[in-house]
């Protein structure tokens, strides 16, 4: 006989979010239907406390589902945000009013897993953070822009400067716009590193076709590329708002480990390192590879700082998607088309990429060790595998990484594969020759 499931939550309820409405299961073969207005979302409120209903299950469609969790969360319920696709229903039996009935169910009997949410404080940081990063990719589009509007021109300062949107690049391109066309002048306007090594060369760049549409092509971009600039500012003035709220009354923290510079896309913001170290109690990953105060700061936005939502390192990798997936039947494991990977996990994906190419750390032998055996793509999985372990462990135990170096790495390879050796040879009783 098989065993009955338990009841493990009794007042219970299921909730399917649409884009126009909300349908509500608090009770057996029963439903109600709200509107997805504000009003909407307080009268859901209202129905489940008549209902005496004190947890709710709800699907994570898009943006829909952030009102209403706000809304039940504040009124005091326990709210479930799960995965659509782990609640999926019967083939054929699908619509909103038995997937609200089923989310019922399934929440009854505690079968349905809880989406990780920060609190509130961390959901505003990671909003801002988010934006900074879209205005980020908009403004790159527009410096491609401006690169292709410059080679129509055959003004090649592509070939010459590193970055074209650089101080000296932006000077140059500035009294272009301007109308200047003296190459001396606009040369002139470069940083002396540029002067006294490439200023015959960016001389020559400068000799172009200034062509009236491509001019107005160049203007349109770059004054679109300023304004993402002013966008991204703004967002960095509200994260230090936010950041100093939380931080005020906090003490702070002595004995920093020495920061790593910032390379790319440095937000404008005051104290950086130590706001952040009193957020975490002191608590420092930065001494993981890759790991600077911006993608710290990335990093805290998507899990916050209290790791205890998982019980475990595994459990955090699993949940970045980083752990292997089984899906086997007899003989056959078969491919697996789920999404893999979600915010954070993308961050940390993006900084094992850096460290694949890296010659002087250890964790960047055991990547290259791994891409020739597996390729590129197992290899960052695999690099971003352990960054969120030592992460896990910096945020849960406080015990700073420390880096040995590829050399130790080496040697510690080498060891390994001597202890293999003997091992084997134990087995087989072989003797093995001196000078192993």
């Amino acid at each position: 006989m098989a065993p009955e499931f338990q009841v493990v939550h009794p007042h219970a309820a299921g909730i399917d979010i649409g884009s126009r409405q909300f349908f509500v299961s608090a009770k057996e073969s029963h439903y109600e239907i709200f509107n997805t207005y504000t009003e909407g979302c307080y009268a859901v409120r209202d129905y489940l406390k008549a209902e005496g209903v004190t947890s709710v299950a709800m699907e994570s469609t898009g943006v829909y589902w952030i009102t209403l969790y706000d809304v039940l969360d504040s009124a005091g319920f326990e709210v479930y945000l799960v995965n659509g696709r782990e609640a999926k229903n019967m083939p054929g039996r699908k619509s909103d009013i038995k997937d609200c009935q089923w989310l019922r169910q399934l929440h009854t009997y505690g079968l349905l897993r809880r989406s990780f949410i920060p609190d509130e404080a961390i959901r505003k940081l990671r909003s801002y953070v988010r934006l900074r990063r879209d205005n980020i990719r908009a403004q790159a589009s527009q410096t491609n822009l401006i690169q292709k509007a410059l080679t129509l021109m055959n003004i090649r300062l592509t070939e010459v400067i590193n970055d074209v949107m650089g101080v000296s690049g932006k000077r140059m391109i500035e009294a272009i716009l301007a109308g200047e066309r003296n190459i001396d002048k606009i040369v002139s306007l470069c940083h002396e590193t540029i002067l006294s090594k490439k200023e015959d060369q960016v001389k020559k760049a400068l000799e172009g076709n200034y062509k009236e549409e491509h001019m107005f092509a160049l203007k349109q971009a770059y004054n679109t590329w300023m304004y993402y600039a002013g966008q991204i500012k703004e967002c960095d003035y509200e994260m230090q708002k936010l950041l100093n709220e939380r931080t005020q009354n906090l003490p702070p923290v002595e004995n920093m480990q020495k920061r790593k510079p910032i390379r790319y896309n440095k937000p404008d913001i005051d104290n950086l390192p130590q706001m952040i170290l009193k957020l975490t109690d002191g608590k420092d990953p930065v001494g993981i590879p890759g790991i600077t105060d911006y993608s710290l700061l990335q990093l805290i936005s998507e899990v916050g700082t209290d790791m205890s939502h998982w019980p475990n390192e595994k459990k955090f990798v699993s949940w970045l998607k980083l752990a292997p997936m089984s899906n086997q039947s007899g003989k056959i494991n078969k491919r697996i088309s789920a999404k893999r990977s979600n915010k954070a996990s993308l961050i940390i994906r993006t900084i094992a990429q850096g460290i694949v190419t890296s010659k002087k750390i250890a964790m960047g032998a055991f990547a290259r060790r791994i891409r020739a055996k597996r390729g590129s793509a197992v290899a960052i999985k695999a690099v971003a595998r352990k960054i969120a372990c030592y992460f896990y462990r910096v945020m849960t135990k406080g015990t700073a990484f420390v880096e040995k170096g590829i050399e130790m790495y080496e040697l510690d390879q080498k060891e390994r594969a001597k202890q293999h050796i003997l091992k084997m040879a134990k087995k087989y009783n072989l003797n093995l020759s001196a000078g192993i």
